[in-house]
């Protein structure tokens, strides 16, 4: 995560290296004067002539205060960053596709409405109560992703006279709602942050893929538990292989070529 000195130069356009070249001159510390002691005075400070040493003694700021100078400088530069990225988070309005950065270009049928690049989590988590291209996204996997949560602890926790066998039936829909609250979980995470930056977009997806699989996984084990209740050996079988191809889907989403929005085309785009 960068800093907000850095992200705040991210968003008005303030270029990093400019930043330090300005400031290099006053940042840096003369290697002649290592040693000195506060409050006396460094050598090469002053002058021979008896006037102009009457006049520093009489009216010129005190050396140490000249040295606090980029110090507080440096300071005020970091407020006024502050500020501006607080601005910035609060104004922000909705773009057309075609000036969006590339890794933001999802879906070239939606032509306006897109949010534009957040380096704020804070602003990210925010959008999700104004209206743009995700909010459907969003709301619909939060809504579904505290559905499955509470059922899930409900289901897990209800009596045993409920079940035939209770430990095995708790593990065999614990597995499918765990699959679908990590799915969804992570779906709507990704709906909220990919606008972050390419990074935080590219590991969101990751996860967000990662969870489709689980959920496939997961749905699998009931259908399995209760189509091969008196075959055990055949239904072991079915869920090495499903797991099997799960594992192998999440490493092959694990790539950084298919967490981009280039490429949805290969790994499709989930709706629930």
């Amino acid at each position: 995560m960068k800093s907000l000195k850095e992200r705040a130069r991210w968003c008005v356009g303030y270029q990093e290296e400019e930043a330090m070249e300005e400031m290099r001159p006053l940042l840096q510390e003369d290697s002649s004067q290592d040693g000195v002691e506060m409050g006396v005075e460094p050598t090469g400070w002053g002058s021979d002539d008896p006037e102009l040493e009457e006049e520093e003694a009489a009216g010129d700021p005190d050396p140490v205060r000249v040295l606090m100078l980029p110090i507080q400088a440096h300071h005020a530069m970091e407020k006024m960053e502050e500020f501006v990225l607080k601005v910035w988070e609060g104004r922000w309005r909705v773009m057309p596709y075609d000036v969006l950065p590339d890794w933001l270009k999802d879906n070239d049928f939606l032509l306006h409405g897109h949010r534009p690049p957040m380096p704020s989590f804070r602003a990210c988590f925010r959008s999700i109560f104004r209206l743009h291209t995700e909010t459907g996204n969003i709301w619909t996997h939060l809504l579904g992703f505290l559905f499955f949560l509470v059922l899930g602890i409900g289901y897990m926790f209800s009596p045993n006279m409920n079940y035939v066998a209770p430990i095995q039936e708790r593990v065999v829909f614990g597995m499918f709602f765990l699959g679908a609250i990590l799915c969804l979980c992570f779906s709507w995470l990704f709906h909220t942050v990919y606008c972050h930056s390419e990074k935080v977009s590219r590991t969101f997806s990751k996860l967000d893929y990662s969870g489709i699989a689980l959920l496939t996984m997961g749905s699998f084990v009931p259908w399995l538990y209760y189509s091969f209740y008196c075959s055990p050996q055949p239904r072991l079988i079915y869920l090495i292989i499903i797991c099997v191809l799960g594992i192998t889907a999440i490493m092959v989403f694990k790539r950084d070529y298919l967490a981009t929005s280039s490429s949805t085309e290969i790994t499709g785009q989930e709706s629930f």
